[in-house]
C-alpha cells in the first residue's frame, strides 16, 4: 500500500483511499495502515481489492482531494469534519470512540484569585487557546464567545492587552502551555477539552487546584469517519458495516488501538447530529466574523 499521490478513486474503483490531514505523515501512516489492511480484505464482495493512504497538509487540500475523488474515506475531529462537509460535501459515516470516549466538551477556566468568574467577565481580558486546528481549544471556544455576544480580538503575545470591549485571545500551541500561562498570570483564562482538563500531563494537579471552571460548552463528537460525495453506495454500506463490527473482532484489536486509540465506531445518533449542526453554524460564524 503505497503512500503516493497516484490514487484516484474514480479511475481505480477497486482501490479504497483513506485520507488524513497531517503535519507528520510518516507517523500517521503507521497509525492508519493497519486498519486499512484490516478493512480491505473484508470488502472484496463490493469490488475493493486494494487500499491506499493519501495525506493532506490542511483542510483546504483535503477538501480538494475529496472534490476530485482522490480520497474515499477520511478520519477527522469534529470541527474539521464539518469544514469538509461545507467545502466538499463529505458525509459523516460514523462516530469514532477513542479510549472509550465518544463525546467531550470544552472547559474554560481562570485563576481562583482572578477577576474572571464567568464567560461574560472575559470582556477586556485575555484567553489562551491552542491553535486554529483545534476543535476543543479554538473552534468551540470561539463559537461560545460569539454566542455570548463577545467579540474576539487576536493578540500577538500574552503581554498584549485587548480593547476593553473585546476578548483578547492568543495561541499557546499546547494544552500544558495554556495551563501554565493561566497559572503564571500571563493570561486571564484558558480553554481546553474536558479530556485535557482531567489529564495531569496537560493540566497539572497543582495548577488545577488554583483554577476555577468558568464555563463548559455543550458536548460534541470526539471524532468522525467521513466519506466523499458520490461514493458507490454498496462500498459505503460495506465500509460502515465492517467498521461497526470491528470492535467485536479480535483480529481488529491492534489496528483499532493504533488508529488513534479507537475503541469502537458508533452510528450517528440524533444528539450527535444536533451538536454537529450547531458546530457547523459556529464554524461558519468564526470564518465570517473572526477570521
Amino acid at each position: 500500500m503505497a503512500m503516493g499521490l497516484s490514487a484516484h478513486a474514480s479511475e481505480d474503483e477497486h482501490i479504497l483511499v483513506l485520507g488524513r490531514i497531517s503535519d507528520d505523515p510518516a507517523s500517521h501512516y503507521d497509525q492508519l495502515k493497519p486498519l486499512l489492511d484490516y478493512v480491505v480484505p473484508r470488502m472484496r464482495g463490493v469490488g475493493i481489492t486494494e487500499g491506499r493512504i493519501l495525506m493532506a497538509r490542511d483542510a483546504q487540500q483535503m477538501a480538494s482531494y475529496l472534490r476530485r475523488n482522490r480520497v474515499d474515506w477520511v478520519t477527522e475531529t469534529a470541527s474539521t469534519a464539518v469544514q469538509l462537509q461545507q467545502r466538499a460535501a463529505a458525509r459523516p459515516l460514523l462516530l469514532t470512540e477513542r479510549n472509550g470516549v465518544s463525546t467531550y466538551h470544552t472547559v474554560f477556566f481562570s485563576r481562583r484569585d482572578g477577576e474572571v468568574r464567568d464567560l461574560r467577565s472575559l470582556r477586556g481580558h485575555t484567553l489562551a487557546l491552542q491553535s486554529t486546528a483545534s476543535t476543543s481549544a479554538y473552534m468551540v471556544p470561539m463559537t461560545e464567545l460569539l454566542d455570548a455576544r463577545l467579540s474576539p480580538e487576536i493578540l500577538l503575545a500574552p503581554s498584549d492587552q485587548p480593547s476593553s470591549d473585546r476578548v483578547g485571545y492568543v495561541f499557546a500551541r499546547s494544552e500544558l502551555n495554556i495551563a501554565s500561562w493561566v497559572h503564571k498570570g500571563l493570561v486571564d483564562a484558558g480553554a481546553v477539552s474536558s479530556l485535557d482538563w482531567q489529564d495531569p500531563g496537560r493540566v497539572p494537579e497543582a495548577f488545577r487546584a488554583d483554577f476555577r471552571v468558568i464555563h463548559r460548552s455543550a458536548p460534541y463528537p470526539r471524532a468522525l469517519e467521513l466519506v466523499r460525495e458520490g461514493m458507490d453506495p454498496r462500498v459505503e454500506a460495506r465500509l460502515r458495516e465492517v467498521l461497526l463490527a470491528a470492535a467485536g473482532d479480535p483480529a481488529a484489536r491492534d489496528a483499532l488501538r493504533l488508529f488513534f486509540s479507537t475503541s469502537r465506531f458508533l452510528p450517528l445518533d440524533p444528539a450527535s447530529e444536533r451538536s454537529l449542526d450547531g458546530l457547523r453554524r459556529g464554524v461558519q460564524r468564526v470564518r465570517s466574523e473572526v477570521e
